[in-house]
């Protein structure tokens, strides 16, 4: 048996080779609250100590700085053009986390050039050696490379509503990202429940569904309530998280950020060697952009 101090170099070593996890936000439909999701969960993140980044890649309409009540200066779309570095497209939010627009018009140039691919990569490779967690926030719209980067991501994030479309094009989402890859990691949260039974009903249903069907278990994260603070939040232009830190969503969603990095943690689920960008290389080069 290794001794204490043997496996604490181990597990130190295993965390200086550790690149950090790719994650994409999804939903099946819009208006189940994905974006302010994704804000409020990686300020969350952030303020556990991770180390975060949260892209915006809600094609054309990019609504993360809004919600931040910040106006950016410059975006995705400049980066990709090559007029911006990817430091000055990178913005500071609440609790360290960094983010970068969208930007609007990112349809646009969304048909991939070499120049356009080589730098996309570069990016990814550099925050995946600087941050602990890269975080998509998706847009609802689907292109063939916004789903090569769902095929690519080591983690989905799945937000859906109690209501039956929602429950059904999360769903859809899922069985999509499956027939690509079986081994996909899916957590599903559900959003917006008027009770913690419908929550835990909606979450229930969904799992059942993917377990029956596809034989595929999926981790379910926990319940968000429907809360009238999250409306003024948005007001604000300040994350309900930070803004009322006290209201029972803000709790809830402590819960489910520990959750998930508890999750992550885990030796079983380390992976020896992220493919994230190994993934992303071959998939864009199938579809002939190399």
């Amino acid at each position: 048996m290794r001794d204490q101090a043997e496996e604490l170099r181990m597990k130190m070593l295993r965390n200086q080779n550790r690149l950090g996890r790719s994650i994409a936000v999804v939903s099946g439909k819009g208006g189940v609250g994905k974006s302010n999701f994704s804000i409020n969960f990686t300020t969350t993140l952030s303020g556990q100590g991770k180390k975060v980044v949260l892209i915006d890649m809600d094609i054309g309409m990019g609504n993360i700085h809004i919600l931040l009540g910040k106006s950016v200066p410059s975006n995705l779309k400049d980066y990709l053009v090559g007029d911006q570095s990817l430091e000055s497209v990178m913005f500071e939010g609440p609790n360290d986390l960094q983010y970068i627009s969208g930007g609007s018009g990112l349809s646009g140039v969304m048909e991939w050039t070499e120049d356009m691919f080589d730098r996309l990569i570069g990016a990814f490779e550099y925050l995946q050696k600087n941050f602990d967690y890269i975080v998509f926030d998706m847009g609802a719209g689907a292109t063939s490379q916004t789903l090569d980067l769902l095929v690519s991501v080591d983690d989905i994030i799945v937000i859906t509503t109690a209501e039956p479309t929602s429950i059904t094009d999360a769903y859809s989402m899922m069985k999509y990202i499956y027939y690509k890859d079986s081994e996909k990691n899916f957590f599903l949260i559900c959003n917006r429940a008027f009770t913690d039974e419908e929550g835990s009903d909606t979450t229930g249903r969904l799992k059942l569904a993917m377990s029956k069907f596809l034989s595929k278990e999926i981790t379910v994260l926990g319940v968000l309530p429907e809360d009238s603070v999250v409306r003024k939040a948005v007001r604000e232009q300040i994350p309900f998280s930070i803004l009322y830190p006290q209201a029972e969503i803000t709790k809830k969603l402590k819960k489910i950020a520990s959750a998930f990095t508890d999750f992550e943690d885990a030796e079983e689920v380390i992976p020896k060697r992220n493919k994230f960008i190994s993934r992303l290389k071959s998939l864009f080069s199938h579809r002939g952009v190399r």
